[in-house]
């Protein structure tokens, strides 16, 4: 039992697949409770019944098969696993992120502000709700913010995508501890198979992702052209 969009967030139906053939058994018009309920009423015996997160599928399940196992389909099952799994590595960055960021960025003196402004509240004696109101915050972010010990559990690592630099970090890695110039090093990678351009390896060089982990060597006061 799972939820199919004919135009995406505004028309959607229920979709009803035999969980051993995999075949399709019906197309409900709607994912409100009621409909998949009535369907189940008029085809007893369901004895176990694998759905999404929808809770209109749960309580219809409960209503006409109140004996019928309920079981989470292994999509969403997954979905969930990985996405709690990373939020998990995320939140607990500090511990294991050993490449250092600018701390006086844009976005590090932000988030040392927000923190400050919810803590300050806190320390008045103002509620969560409050401190929404006040800051103008959705109280997700306030909460998010408020469980924090120190603002640097909220400084999370960037994420970055794929990149022709990558297969050649080691070498641009070197060369750098070496103070190469950054602008003489397209030259150098290029010998070994690299076709992007000289302003991408300095993007990628200027983002510090040439900076090894802490257990390596590195040298840290380079500048790009220096």
């Amino acid at each position: 039992m799972s939820t199919t969009s004919r135009s995406r967030g505004r028309k959607y139906a229920t979709v009803l697949i035999d969980a051993v053939t995999h075949r399709r058994v019906d197309v409900l018009p709607d994912r409100k409770a009621a409909t998949p309920a009535a369907w189940l009423r008029e085809h007893p015996g369901v004895e176990v019944v694998c759905r999404d997160g929808s809770a209109a599928y749960a309580e219809a399940i409960r209503q006409a098969a109140p004996h019928a196992a309920q079981a989470s389909d292994r999509w969403n099952l997954w979905h969930n696993l990985a996405t709690a799994a990373e939020k998990t590595v995320v939140a607990r960055s500090p511990c294991w992120n050993t490449t250092p960021s600018p701390a006086d960025s844009a976005v590090a003196a932000r988030t040392r502000e927000r923190f400050t402004a919810v803590h300050d509240l806190l320390a008045q004696g103002a509620g969560l709700l409050e401190c929404a109101r006040r800051l103008g915050w959705v109280l997700h972010t306030v909460k998010r913010y408020a469980r924090a010990k120190r603002a640097e559990d909220l400084l999370r690592p960037p994420r970055y995508g794929a990149c022709l630099v990558d297969s050649h970090r080691d070498l641009v890695r070197q060369r750098l501890a070496e103070k190469v110039p950054v602008t003489r090093i397209p030259a150098e990678i290029r010998e070994h198979g690299y076709t992007g351009s000289a302003n991408l390896l300095v993007r990628y060089v200027n983002q510090r992702r040439a900076i090894p982990s802490a257990s390596h060597p590195h040298h840290d006061t380079w500048s790009p052209g220096s």
